[in-house]
């Protein structure tokens, strides 16, 4: 073995724990931070395939429901674009205040999930955390609210404490199971909690994938190339390999760009005409 790419969020938090400790055995490119997955993949792609979820899992209409959304990465802030594009009232959770503030600025509201819990239709957990969304917060819902997680695995919804708070759970829809509370009220929850958009979808589109995928082969090449001189340490792409991704994205969709002149290249790199 002699390196790895990664392109999941919470794989490279892992991934960089490893090398932070001393047990990461070879080098690591970071395709998740490169600009042409994380701003397309986990935007885009996230945001269309969690609604085709929740929407194949339901045939519930999105428009005027109050859309909870936990997390503001890149993840949840196209899930929170997407679900408010079909007229949802979208309601953001963050632990961070500089997400928050940005969600805020994106138009959203921003409470805590013990204020969200109250007013929510429709839960979709992105955080990479465990127990998002837990017993207390279960025990507030009102009735018929539905909850799924995409941000992580299935720990992100504290489902022992939901079956321990339900007299009775059944199957109403293929991968949506209904949990009646011992208060009367009933919660839904897709796929098991797992991945909503692969669990009750088919994923990203592969027209958003390409980009992820040409990072990880381009990503390989690089360390076959390079891995003698690297540490055992996670990299980033290089920048150089992303604009290439990025270029070879608008050819094959037949879009172009400017170039610029030898004067404002001259200009841009120069000290002598002011600032």
């Amino acid at each position: 073995m002699i390196g790895g790419t990664e392109e999941t969020t919470t794989g490279v938090i892992r991934l960089r724990s490893m090398a932070e400790k001393k047990v990461l055995k070879f080098p690591v490119i970071s395709v998740n931070d490169a600009d042409t997955k994380h701003l397309f993949d986990n935007r885009y792609g996230t945001g269309q395939s969690t609604i085709d979820g929740i929407i194949r899992a339901t045939n519930r209409l999105i428009c005027g429901t109050t859309f909870v959304v936990a997390g503001y990465g890149w993840c949840g802030r196209g899930i929170a674009m997407r679900a408010k594009g079909m007229g949802a009232d979208v309601v953001v959770t963050e632990i961070d205040p500089v997400k928050a503030i940005e969600a805020v600025m994106d138009g959203f509201r921003i409470m805590p999930m013990e204020q969200a819990a109250l007013v929510g239709d429709f839960f979709v957990t992105v955080t990479g955390n465990l127990k998002v969304i837990r017993g207390e917060h279960f025990a507030m819902m009102k009735e018929g609210a539905i909850v799924c997680n995409l941000g992580h695995f299935n720990v992100e919804l504290d489902i022992p404490a939901l079956e321990k708070l339900s007299r009775k759970k059944r199957l109403i829809r293929p991968g949506v199971e209904q949990f009646t509370l011992k208060a009367g009220r009933r919660v839904s929850l897709l796929g098991e909690g797992r991945l909503v958009n692969l669990a009750t979808a088919e994923g990203h589109p592969s027209s958003v994938m390409d980009m992820s995928f040409a990072n990880q082969a381009l990503g390989a090449e690089y360390l076959v190339k390079n891995y003698k001189k690297l540490e055992k340490k996670v990299y980033p792409v290089p920048p150089v390999i992303d604009k290439e991704i990025a270029r070879l994205k608008l050819a094959g969709m037949g879009m172009h760009i400017d170039k610029l002149t030898k004067e404002q290249v001259k200009y841009l790199a120069s000290w002598e005409m002011g600032t």
